[in-house]
């Protein structure tokens, strides 16, 4: 699976990488919106700066973003660009079976 992210935080990318080894992460907004197109399925993190305003410009089939749990309006706002928001827990929870399928 080809997964194009933009999570800034290195904790994070290292999470995912740990799950999706060939991960691109990108490092702006805009890179994102380059990069999409080429993804099965692009990981955001929602609690970035211009996220959610560039979303309606990422196509990609599959976009799943995550942001703290209480961001009611993030996630309001991601899933009315057709994202799938996720709590930030329930992400990293979920995390092989959103790249790699129920076990």
């Amino acid at each position: 699976m080809r997964v194009v992210a933009f999570v800034p935080d290195l904790m994070d990318r290292s999470r995912i990488a740990s799950v999706a080894e060939d991960a691109k992460f990108v490092d702006s907004v805009a890179a994102l919106v380059l990069a999409a197109p080429e993804a099965d399925i692009v990981l955001v993190d929602l609690s970035r700066d211009g996220v959610i305003d560039a979303l309606g410009q990422v196509h990609c089939h599959r976009i799943v973003g995550f942001t703290n749990h209480t961001d009611k309006a993030g996630m309001k706002a991601a899933a009315a660009a057709h994202a799938v928001p996720m709590a930030r827990s329930d992400f990293f929870i979920n995390l092989e079976d959103l790249l790699l399928g129920p076990a």
